[in-house]
C-alpha cells in the first residue's frame, strides 16, 4: 500500500508555491541568494523521473519596493500596482537567470480571477500551461498584479496555487513559507508540535493558526494556507505545507512539513475557480422553488424562479444567488445585464420570447455557468 509520502515522492506534476518572505530581504528587493537555493531544489526535482514542476511565485510586489524608494508594502491598490510593475520584471529576469544555470527555460503567466472564472479564458490559460509544459518550459505563475483590482484579485497567492494545481491536474501542491508546516499553537511559544498529517476538518479542530508573517512583505499568513490546502485537498490534490528551507524534502517525500490527505474528488475545472476566485458583482434572490432547483435539482436558474435583484453588473459577471433569507446558496456566470433582469421576473421563458424577442428564450444562468456553494435546507 502506497504511503502519503510515497505519494508525494512519486507526484509526476507538482505546483510548487513559494511566498515573498522566502524571496526578499525584510527592507524589500530580491535575494539572489535565496531565489538561487529555491531553483536549484526545483530543476533538480523537476529532472527526475519526468517530473513536472509549476511555479507560483509571489514576490512582486516586494521585489519593487527598493527600487521605489519604498520602505515597506504599500496599503493602496495604486502604489501596490506600480510595485508589482517595476518588481514583476525583475522577478521573472532573476529565476530566468537562475534556472538557466540548468539549461531550463521558464515562461511568465499572469492570471486574475476574471481571466479564470470566464469559459474562454480559462481555456486560453490551461492551453498556454500546458503547450509550455509540453514544450519543456517550467511556467512560473502570479496573480497580474499591474492591473488587477480588488474586485478581481486572488487576494493572495496560496489560494491562487490551489486553482492552478486543479487547472493544471496537478498530482500534488507543495506550499512553501517561512515556516516548516502547521503547529498546533504558536510555533515559538514551548510546548507546540508540528501537526504531521490533516485528513479532514476534524483534525484542525481547535487549532490556533496565526495570521501573517513578520516580514510584512506578503499578503498571507497561516490562515491562507490552510485555506488553500482545503481548496486543493477537495478538489482531489494532496498538499504538502512546509518552508522554502526543506522544500527538497518535501519534494522527496521526507518526513516534513504537514501533509493535507485528499478529501474529495475532482470536479469540473472552471467551477473552481468560479467558486473560489471570482467576485460576485451583484446577486439575485430566488424563490424556494428556484432554490429547489439550482441547489437539490442540478437546474439552471430561469427568470421564473427570481424574486429580486441587487447590483450592477452585466452579462457574462459573476453573481451571487441567494434564498429568501439572504443565504448564499451559489454562484453563476449571468446572461443579463443587471438593468434588463427587472421585466424579466417570474415570468416564463416562453412568455418573454413571445414579448421580447428569441434572444430573452434562455437561461439567467446556465447550469454549467453555475456552482453551489453551501447546501440548502430549506
Amino acid at each position: 500500500m502506497t504511503t502519503a509520502r510515497q505519494y508525494v515522492a512519486e507526484a509526476r506534476r507538482v505546483v510548487v508555491k513559494v511566498g515573498s518572505s522566502s524571496l526578499t530581504t525584510a527592507s524589500g528587493g530580491l535575494d539572489a541568494d535565496r531565489v538561487d537555493a529555491l531553483v536549484d531544489v526545483l530543476a533538480k526535482a523537476r529532472g527526475q523521473d519526468g517530473r513536472e514542476i509549476v511555479l507560483v511565485s509571489s514576490g512582486a510586489i516586494a521585489a519593487g519596493l527598493a527600487p521605489l524608494g519604498l520602505g515597506r508594502r504599500p496599503g493602496d491598490l495604486a502604489r501596490q500596482q506600480a510595485a508589482a510593475s517595476v518588481g514583476q520584471g525583475l522577478l521573472v529576469a532573476r529565476y530566468t537567470a537562475s534556472f538557466a544555470r540548468y539549461g531550463v527555460r521558464v515562461g511568465q503567466i499572469l492570471l486574475t480571477g476574471d481571466d479564470t472564472s470566464r469559459r474562454a479564458h480559462y481555456r486560453n490559460a490551461y492551453r498556454t500551461l500546458e503547450q509550455l509544459l509540453a514544450m519543456g518550459a517550467l511556467p512560473i505563475v502570479n496573480e497580474n498584479d499591474t492591473v488587477a483590482t480588488d474586485e478581481i484579485r486572488f487576494g493572495d497567492n496560496d489560494r491562487l496555487a490551489a486553482l492552478v494545481a486543479h487547472l493544471v491536474r496537478a498530482d500534488l501542491l507543495v506550499l512553501l513559507s517561512d515556516v516548516d508546516g502547521l503547529y498546533d499553537g504558536d510555533p515559538s511559544r514551548p510546548g507546540t508540535s508540528r501537526i504531521e498529517e490533516v485528513r479532514g476538518p476534524e483534525d484542525l479542530a481547535g487549532v490556533e493558526i496565526g495570521s501573517a508573517g513578520k516580514a510584512g512583505v506578503g499578503t498571507g499568513g497561516m490562515v491562507t494556507k490552510v485555506e488553500a490546502a482545503r481548496i486543493a485537498a477537495a478538489a482531489g490534490i494532496p498538499v504538502v505545507l512546509t518552508s522554502a528551507g526543506r522544500a527538497a524534502d518535501a519534494l522527496a517525500g521526507r518526513d516534513t512539513g504537514t501533509y493535507f490527505h485528499r478529501t474529495g474528488r475532482r470536479s469540473a475545472g472552471r467551477l473552481l475557480w468560479l467558486a473560489h476566485a471570482s467576485a460576485p458583482r451583484g446577486a439575485l434572490v430566488l424563490d424556494e422553488g428556484a432554490v429547489r432547483a439550482v441547489v437539490h435539482g442540478k437546474k439552471s436558474l430561469l427568470p421564473a424562479g427570481i424574486a429580486a435583484v441587487e447590483g450592477d453588473f452585466g452579462a457574462g459577471d459573476p453573481v451571487e444567488l441567494r434564498d429568501a433569507e439572504g443565504r448564499p446558496v451559489a454562484r453563476g456566470l449571468v446572461n443579463f445585464d443587471a438593468k434588463e433582469i427587472p421585466r424579466l421576473l417570474g415570468r416564463s421563458t416562453r412568455e418573454l420570447a413571445e414579448e421580447l424577442g428569441a434572444a430573452y428564450e434562455r437561461e439567467v444562468v446556465h447550469r454549467d455557468d453555475l456552482v453551489v456553494l453551501h447546501p440548502w435546507n430549506g
